[in-house]
């Protein structure tokens, strides 16, 4: 096992490197200079000149990919053009509500989707299965601000049960977690049903019924625990894509979040933000995978086995008399 996550830990390390470069190639080719975006368009030309000094906006690439490189490695993402406040300062104060919602979202997603995706492969073809179905198709195919804008039609306006906006209560959240919450159970229930219809017409379970062991424990223990691997690939998406891509659900009910800022910073021209905020995502999705990588060695003995195998010294031959 220490084998396979030095492994992985390496390759983390090189993704996240390689990703680093090629966000900063992107923006370096970026059209428009910072300098204006920092003292307007009607800047003189020695202020402009007195900004490039000081941010080495006309030192080579390979300088200024050197310099930044080594500011992320001690934590410095640049400073941001509007606020003069560092980038990193910025991300995290808006960092644990993009975490609520993400994570609220994925516990709930998990719950529905796993438990609905078990029923629908035990009882296939069953009303309760076309019912499911119907529904994760609904909830796949709907997007995510319609779904919010209906929800806040409902609950806000007609019912006026939840506020529309705002995050200064528990209520607050309850709107934006079920909008992203539908749509994860949708894809997880889907995936969870295809993978029990997988495994639960193997030996292995159909040997446990007949030892006599409970359906919960045949349906739990060993089909559920053999068909983890791609439902756990699937959580790992929705986590990475609901930290980077949760900005509609942020704009739609106005909370702070890291994707509405990186999205306001694009429209501001406001430059390190917009690529600490990218290098900060990729940071994290590099993370939630590795994460992902251990829980399929955890959970899978095979891949654990792997790398455990140890190198079997030949036996040396008896020579003939």
């Amino acid at each position: 096992m220490s084998r396979y996550v030095f492994r992985r830990l390496i390759s983390m390390l090189l993704v996240l490197l390689a990703s680093v470069v090629l966000i900063f190639t992107l923006m370096y080719f970026v059209p428009g200079d910072p300098a204006l975006s920092l003292l307007g368009e009607n800047a003189t030309v020695e202020a402009v000149k007195d900004i490039h000094e000081k941010l080495g906006l006309d030192d080579p690439y390979v300088v200024r990919l050197g310099r930044y490189i080594w500011d992320f490695v001690h934590g410095d993402l640049g400073i941001s053009y509007r606020s003069k406040r560092p980038v990193l300062d910025e991300l995290l104060a808006r960092y644990p509500t993009t975490l609520i919602i993400t994570f609220g979202s994925i516990s709930l997603g998990i719950l529905i989707g796993i438990s609905a995706g078990i029923v629908s492969a035990v009882k296939q073809y069953s009303l309760f299965d076309r019912i499911f179905t119907a529904l994760s198709l609904f909830g796949a195919s709907a997007p995510s601000f319609w779904t919010a804008m209906v929800l806040v039609l409902v609950f806000s306006i007609w019912l006026r049960w939840l506020p529309a906006t705002g995050s200064y209560s528990l209520k607050h959240w309850l709107l934006p977690i079920f909008t992203l919450g539908l749509q994860c159970s949708a894809s997880i229930m889907r995936m969870t049903r295809s993978s029990m219809l997988e495994v639960i017409r193997q030996d292995y379970v159909r040997t446990a019924r007949a030892k006599g062991q409970t359906e919960f424990n045949v349906i739990v223990n060993h089909a559920l625990r053999n068909a983890l691997i791609p439902i756990l690939t699937t959580i790992g998406i929705k986590i990475t894509g609901f930290i980077g891509g949760s900005v509609l659900v942020e704009t739609v009910f106005a909370l702070p979040g890291m994707g509405k800022y990186i999205l306001d910073s694009v429209t501001f021209q406001d430059y390190p933000v917009v690529q600490g905020g990218v290098v900060w995502i990729c940071l994290n999705c590099i993370v939630i995978t590795f994460v992902v990588d251990l829980l399929y060695g955890i959970f899978d003995p095979r891949i654990r086995s792997m790398y455990n195998i140890k190198k079997v010294k030949p036996t040396p031959k008896v020579s003939e008399v």
